[in-house]
């Protein structure tokens, strides 16, 4: 069994903010001789794609990460579709001098993303750099009109603004703005060969949804173009996968979206991986047995994880 060996301690982790439409992170962390490593997908994949997220989680659990190039990780804070007030707020707290926006919220008024952009611009002052993430729900030609209205944010990049790669390709011949690939590589069914296709000028890579930290450096080495390792909404062990990846590329040009365990309400270690200054220190701090007890959910929430990490481990082991 691809699980034989290991410890596993489910977890429920509530949200300090709604975020991506969940109010808590469902967790399995799986302890191994290696260290910790976190099971955590969200909850609409099926296990032909959890079963990515668990091959990263027993990476970590079973196998030594690569030696770091880099000890401090440049970041960014991630807002949340959040009025703007709170937006600012948000930016000034975290010490940041980059933030990613989420725009394009189901049921949101793009009024009101443009409110939260501007908060935000106003919150960074002109030298921070701000990016704006849209998680593919505009069309050509939407994000054509959107992300020209946006320009006047001095935007660093946008993040998967259409949902393919040919839609990508085709806006990116209409605008100037650089066009970041996210989803339309960590949801294929061959992330290689879509990094191969795509045309974008960055490509955000996220560990757990791609198989580990490893599989992540091959895809950032493919891709030809300025990597961002970006966090899935982990806990500060998913998180320490991401430094870990962060910390081994050769070159670094942009801030990493790893300074999300402030979404958080909760978290499973004394020492969680929060930025200083803009930076996170690459280290990979240890679950609290304490905090482990007291985040563990009622009995058949623990069952429901369970046997969602059992239909993984299957998927994994019929590769």
């Amino acid at each position: 069994m691809i699980l034989e060996g290991l410890e596993l301690y489910p977890i429920r982790v509530p949200m300090a903010v709604r975020f991506r439409r969940v109010d808590h992170r469902d967790v399995v962390l799986i302890r191994g001789p290696e260290g910790w490593g976190e099971f955590s997908p969200f909850p609409e994949y099926p296990p032909d794609i959890t079963a990515r997220w668990l091959r990263a989680a027993l990476e970590a659990a079973r196998e030594p990460w690569p030696e770091p190039r880099r000890r401090r990780i440049p970041v960014n804070v991630t807002i949340p579709a959040v009025a703007p007030e709170r937006a600012a707020e948000m930016v000034r707290a975290s010490g940041c001098g980059t933030a990613k926006v989420k725009v394009a919220e189901p049921g949101g008024r793009f009024e009101d993303d443009v409110a939260r952009v501007a908060a935000v611009r106003e919150a960074l002052g002109p030298e921070g750099r701000l990016r704006v993430d849209v998680n593919g729900t505009w069309t050509v030609d939407e994000a054509t009109r959107r992300i020209a209205a946006l320009t006047v944010f001095d935007l660093e990049y946008v993040e998967q603004p259409c949902a393919t790669l040919g839609e990508l390709a085709e806006l990116r011949s209409r605008i100037t703005v650089p066009i970041a690939v996210d989803d339309a590589i960590r949801t294929a069914a061959d992330p290689a060969e879509a990094v191969k296709r795509s045309s974008a000028d960055l490509v955000v890579l996220k560990v757990q949804p791609l198989g580990g930290v490893r599989p992540v450096l091959d895809l950032a080495a493919a891709a030809g173009v300025p990597a961002v390792i970006s966090s899935a909404l982990e806990t500060s062990v998913g998180l320490a996968a991401g430094l870990a990846a962060a910390a081994a590329l050769p070159e670094l040009p942009f801030a990493c979206g790893l300074a999300t365990a402030s979404l958080l309400a909760a978290d499973v270690v004394d020492d969680p991986l929060l930025p200083s200054e803009g930076m996170i220190e690459v280290r990979r701090p240890r679950p609290d047995p304490e905090r482990l007890q007291e985040l563990r959910p009622p009995a058949p929430v623990v069952e429901r994880l369970l046997a969602r990490l059992r239909d993984a481990a299957a998927a994994l082991e019929r590769r």
